[in-house]
């Protein structure tokens, strides 16, 4: 299965937050930059969750997202894909409304802040709750746990795999993992289902600002702490072009 166009390149985004000028800045700087250096070919953007909670502006990030998708409908030449993160899936959780330790979990998780960017002047928590906006909730339900490309060896994943169950994870190594198997890539071999694969993810935030990079380009860590002070980063990667970034504060 190929999820992107010939000679695409491609750019992965990390962990929003709800810091949805960042991301809106990170879209004018992905363009800017593809217009100036690579006009002629293909333009794929993947988002790896994490777009909700803790920033002041999740709704936003969301709005943002869905018009950039909007956009890929109208371009052939834009591919815009978006994956699940685990505050997706906490908020989701909490949504149903049937499990306590569900919405606790979330609210002490960053949730409070995504109701407040929800909230309308009167409302108070539990309205805005009932009345999240039934376009993004049906989005965020939509959202896939991750992107496989077999023809390219490329996985977009919000936290990452498990080698040694690889491509039959369970679902919640996608959304949760922070295990030494999978951030060690020395630790892959022996599983040749994983063998020639590059893995890019967010979930959990570098050290200094700096997207992390393990093995020969194997596993691709893009969550540098935009929520914490540090940037917001993209990935660029193609085939034929050596890794690169691009990030905004």
């Amino acid at each position: 299965m190929t999820l992107f166009q010939s000679e695409s390149i491609i750019y992965a985004i990390g962990d929003v937050h709800g810091m949805d000028k960042h991301l809106q800045k990170l879209h004018g700087e992905i363009f800017k930059h593809h217009e100036s250096s690579h006009k002629k070919r293909p333009l794929a953007i993947v988002h790896l969750g994490d777009y909700v909670d803790r920033g002041k502006n999740s709704r936003g990030v969301i709005d943002t997202i869905l018009a950039l998708e909007a956009k890929a409908r109208r371009l052939e030449s834009l591919t815009v894909l978006s994956l699940r993160g685990n505050h997706e899936q906490m908020l989701l959780d909490a949504l149903e409304g049937s499990d306590a330790k569900a919405m606790d979990m979330w609210l002490n998780n960053g949730g409070r802040a995504t109701l407040r960017s929800y909230k309308r002047k009167g409302q108070d928590m539990e309205d805005v709750l009932y009345h999240f906006p039934m376009v993004h909730r049906r989005w965020l339900e939509n959202l896939p746990s991750i992107l496989h490309d077999e023809d390219r060896k490329l996985v977009f994943v919000h936290a990452g795999i498990d080698p040694s169950t690889f491509p039959n994870c369970d679902p919640q190594h996608y959304l949760w993992t922070r295990s030494m198997k999978f951030f060690d890539p020395t630790q892959w071999k022996g599983y040749p289902a994983i063998e020639g694969y590059q893995v890019v993810h967010g979930h959990t935030p570098t050290l200094g600002g700096d997207p992390e990079i393990a093995g020969r380009n194997t596993r691709i860590n893009v969550d540098t702490g935009a929520v914490f002070g540090g940037p917001l980063t993209a990935a660029i990667i193609a085939e034929d072009l050596p890794l690169a970034f691009l990030k905004v504060k």
